[in-house]
């Protein structure tokens, strides 16, 4: 066999090589895009699909008219709905240490609806329902966080608590939008991603819905921040190093 043929031979008839990674998978442009324009609704149901398995145990804690699960299988999951109206505040859980798989957030993220004075509060008038959708519609009183940080004050709170109430390795699902309070620009998903990481939250992953519609404004003298017209999804793993919390024990000692 001459030089020639021995190398057709080796191209015809080559020997396996052992210890060789295969990819798998096939192409496809069918995936689950990070940024996503239009309703919650149409979202949500592939935020649990990448995320929850099904037959989890899913806690949505701020479940208002139920709009994430509009388009979801209920049959998939074993979902747990409750928020201020039902008597459940998301910062004191009626559930065990440990017991959930995935929890789901979406409180009040609009300053406004932490008012001291129901006159005050934003989503009057033919926004009203806003109120009820979003909050318990009744004006925050104390000494607590002013403005957006009253915002960011529930939203760590309620962090607090869903720590507690996850599994290692649990889900933890939060609707946020950022917003200008006091003429300063508060990038309300960093801010949160930051914290939470202390809470022993790993941020898994980050999806953007943008609105269909352009949101109004009733009075305008000169724009010098643009206009928000998205929201985020934030998703967070329950870690299981404990080093947020080891830390904050170290410093308090």
């Amino acid at each position: 066999m001459n030089v020639n043929q021995t190398r057709l031979a080796v191209i015809e008839d080559p020997e396996p090589i052992t210890g060789r990674r295969v990819q798998g998978g096939v192409a496809t442009s069918d995936v689950v895009l990070s940024a996503h324009m239009g309703r919650n609704a149409d979202l949500f149901p592939s935020i649990l699909d990448l995320h929850v398995p099904k037959g989890a145990v899913i806690a949505d804690v701020t479940y208002g008219k139920g709009v994430f699960w509009q388009r979801v299988r209920l049959d998939d999951y074993i979902v747990l709905a409750s928020d201020l109206q039902t008597g459940v505040d998301a910062t004191a859980l009626p559930y065990g240490n440990e017991s959930l798989d995935a929890l789901v957030l979406d409180p009040p993220y609009m300053e406004g609806l932490f008012r001291k004075d129901t006159n005050h509060m934003a989503g009057g008038g033919t926004h009203a329902a806003f109120r009820t959708h979003y909050s318990d519609g009744k004006p925050k009183n104390g000494n607590g966080p002013k403005w957006h940080d009253a915002v960011l004050d529930l939203y760590y709170r309620a962090a607090v608590e869903a720590r507690r109430v996850l599994r290692c390795g649990g889900t933890f699902i939060v609707k946020c939008q950022d917003e200008v309070s006091a003429n300063r620009q508060r990038l309300t998903h960093v801010e949160l991603i930051a914290r939470f990481e202390e809470e022993d939250f790993y941020c898994k992953d980050l999806f953007v819905v943008v609105r269909t519609n352009k949101p109004g404004v009733s009075r305008v003298k000169k724009q010098v921040h643009a206009r928000k017209n998205h929201s985020y999804f934030l998703i967070f793993i329950k870690c299981t190093t404990g080093k947020g919390h080891k830390a904050r024990s170290v410093a308090a000692s």
